[in-house]
């Protein structure tokens, strides 16, 4: 399948498209893999500026992370007694290694919001967060759009010549966020002190014991 064949509209839609794609496929947890393919097929050819593309691109989707940054920033309040005593290892963790652990989820087409929902709950710094959060957007996109620009799309479409039907990948994104979902859930659920106790034992100390 023709990598085109995803998002046919690409070409029409312009800059505003991609914003609109950048965001909601940012917004909406775990299915960022749509707004990487949108932004590569813009930026193969020389119809739309790079640098342009970049800027949107990291602009929105760094407004998107902040949101779902903030609602697990004000959803600390719904966990129960119980679910923060367990988290507050991992809390501590993610809050003494936040600016690099969202630069790296930034900047890297992992799973970000793994990283961005607990840096949330730790109520991780937000200016902090937004700014490693859009450097790392900025890195991740110039990469994509250098790759795009000057390699085409060889390096995409291998991943999907078995495939003949869009809707097979959508839904691919669809059962994706779904797994990542469940693992979040999870996450909440894990023994942080007991796993944490032996890797980084700091951080199952009292605050006066530290």
């Amino acid at each position: 399948m023709d990598i085109s064949a995803i998002f046919p509209f690409a070409d029409e839609i312009g800059y505003i498209g991609l914003a609109l794609v950048s965001f909601f496929g940012s917004l909406i947890p775990f299915v960022p893999l749509p707004s990487f393919i949108f932004l590569a097929t813009m930026s193969a050819g020389d119809k739309f500026n790079i640098h342009y593309l970049v800027l949107i691109s990291a602009i929105t989707s760094t407004v998107a992370k902040q949101i779902i940054f903030l609602i697990s920033y004000g959803g600390r309040k719904m966990m129960t007694d119980k679910t923060r005593a367990r988290m507050k290892p991992f809390e501590k963790l993610v809050k003494k290694y936040g600016a690099a652990a969202a630069f790296v989820a930034a900047a890297t087409p992992i799973p970000d919001d793994l990283i961005y929902v607990p840096l949330g709950l730790a109520r991780y710094n937000p200016l902090r967060f937004f700014i490693s959060t859009f450097v790392g957007k900025i890195v991740l996109s110039y990469v994509v759009v250098l790759l795009s620009h000057y390699f085409g799309m060889a390096y995409v479409e291998p991943i999907l010549e078995n495939v003949d039907d869009p809707m097979v990948v959508y839904v691919g994104f669809a059962v994706f966020a779904a797994i990542m979902t469940a693992a979040i859930l999870l996450m909440l659920k894990l023994d942080w002190e007991k796993i944490l106790g032996r890797f980084a034992p700091w951080t199952v100390k009292s605050d006066d014991e530290s």
